[in-house]
């Protein structure tokens, strides 16, 4: 596989967990353990990017290469855009987003994001989708549903049930139709960095302001976004004392 980076966005607010990226789990503060993922892929370069002292004392404690970024950033896609303009990196330079609160992150799910940039030229963006099974699935608006093309390239993603079949659902109600696959997104990206650069210019788009979807100014713009096809989604990264809890015995089992 061709060379690419990996970026660690990591805050120390949340509103749920304040300070989780530095949270214990199984004698190692979680961002280590996301490192230690991003380790096990083939990259050729990582950073935890991050707008918080405590957060970076730790990450360089245990050598990782830090870039502080603004507090002000609204998402990690403008977080990660300034790590670029700070590392000078080229245009056509792979970046995976590895989201700071997924210690069980695969190695696989972090190679297939990066091989949806590095096999398609013309995409800008890449990530992961998986088959939507359920009807509950199907319906559910916090379920992100995305339709894909014959190269696996996203046509468009919503929180309605797409595509829809007219002979089939009835009053928002019915089964996963069979004429053809219906996929759950799953949100992992990977980004070109020319991509990056032109993203910090995009306008906010009406169709991510209805749907609540930042992914569609992507599209909105005629950005290409490959999606990788896994077989079920990764396990729920850490967003309460619970989710702690359970990761962390997880990790001390050695599962």
């Amino acid at each position: 596989m061709s060379s690419y980076k990996i970026v660690i966005p990591a805050r120390y607010a949340s509103s749920r967990l304040p300070g989780k990226p530095l949270i214990d789990l199984a004698g190692k503060p979680m961002i280590q353990h996301v490192y230690e993922r991003a380790l096990e892929a083939e990259a050729d370069g990582i950073v935890i990017a991050t707008d918080d002292e405590r957060i970076a004392s730790v990450a360089r404690a245990f050598g990782a290469d830090v870039v502080m970024t603004s507090p002000d950033h609204e998402n990690g896609t403008d977080r990660i855009a300034e790590v670029v303009a700070i590392k000078g990196w080229s245009d056509d330079t792979v970046v995976v987003n590895l989201q700071g609160d997924e210690p069980l992150i695969p190695r696989s799910l972090i190679e297939l994001t990066a091989k949806g940039l590095l096999d398609n030229d013309d995409a800008g963006m890449s990530s992961v989708c998986t088959p939507v099974t359920t009807a509950h699935d199907a319906f559910d608006p916090n379920v992100v549903k995305v339709v894909l093309n014959q190269r696996q390239f996203a046509m468009y993603f919503s929180r309605a049930p797409i595509p829809w079949d007219r002979d089939l659902y009835r009053d928002g109600q019915g089964s996963v139709t069979q004429k053809m696959s219906v996929y759950r997104h799953i949100g992992m990206y990977g980004y070109r960095v020319s991509f990056l650069k032109a993203y910090q210019k995009m306008a906010v788009c009406p169709l991510e302001l209805t749907e609540s979807l930042e992914q569609l100014r992507a599209l909105w713009y005629g950005v290409g976004i490959h999606m990788a096809i896994i077989d079920k989604a990764p396990g729920h990264g850490i967003d309460t004392p619970q989710d702690a809890e359970r990761v962390s015995a997880i990790l001390q089992a050695g599962l």
